[in-house]
């Protein structure tokens, strides 16, 4: 088991809404909450004390905003998530070297991406660079550098490396979360790709979207992660070799 490298704090004056972050943060191994606070006085109190790494931070709570949670202390704040249901603070929260903010209601997935957001920025992840996989009853080590791409097979997974296939007891968001962001991506809820082993994009008739690997091996793209995966892959070629 991953020792936890990852100090957050969850600050929100509604019970469910802390619990739901909890939920939320329970698959990433690397994080542990270290406390929680229901108002910006509690919360002022509990981030000194603790000095963690992170803080999931509601702006309008009783006695104190997040906002002022933040000005009062100032350069002892930690990376900051705002958790908010009211857009118009948005600005403010990035004036206040905010890491993101999210607008409730959110989904899992936009969790997830602030989340990515403030473990880069906190300068604490540790990327898988080796999975073991179990074949015909001996356990197997596939190095990271070569898998081509990863794709849902129930609740787990599967490592597809130079035309075979490896099963792994990993679900999809663990995966996801381990692997370096600036190698691989998740074009699709059931698929993660390396990057590098893209060779081109496709569009249907019907407007659905795939990616064309190096080895002709095609892959769909969702509508939602379609356009960030075209800014990375222009990203890429563009700093890649002259």
């Amino acid at each position: 088991m991953n020792r936890a490298t990852i100090s957050a704090v969850i600050v929100d004056d509604e019970p469910l809404a802390r619990r739901g972050i909890r939920q939320l943060l329970a698959p990433h191994r690397d994080v542990a909450v270290a406390g929680e606070a229901r108002n910006g006085r509690e919360a002022v109190r509990l981030l000194r004390q603790l000095a963690p790494d992170l803080v999931f931070l509601d702006v309008q709570m009783p006695g104190r905003s997040g906002m002022e949670v933040a000005e009062e202390l100032g350069d002892e704040m930690p990376r900051t998530i705002f958790v908010t249901a009211f857009d118009q603070y948005a600005l403010k929260a990035f004036e206040v070297a905010a890491v993101d903010y999210l607008l409730k209601p959110f989904d899992d997935e936009r969790f997830h991406e602030a989340f990515r957001r403030a473990r880069k920025a906190i300068g604490k992840s540790s990327w898988l660079q080796r999975i073991p996989v179990e074949m015909r009853g001996q356990m197997r080590v596939i190095p990271v550098s070569m898998i081509d791409y990863i794709t849902a097979s129930g609740p787990y997974a599967e490592l597809h490396v130079e035309g075979r296939t490896f099963a792994v007891r990993e679900r999809m968001q663990q995966l996801e979360e381990r692997l370096d962001p600036e190698v691989f991506m998740r074009v699709h809820r059931s698929v993660i790709v390396r990057l590098d082993r893209i060779d081109v994009m496709l569009r249907s008739a019907g407007g659905d979207y795939a990616v064309r690997l190096n080895d002709g091996t095609e892959l769909s793209v969702s509508r939602s992660r379609r356009e960030a995966l075209e800014e990375r892959l222009v990203g890429a070629r563009a700093s890649g070799p002259q």
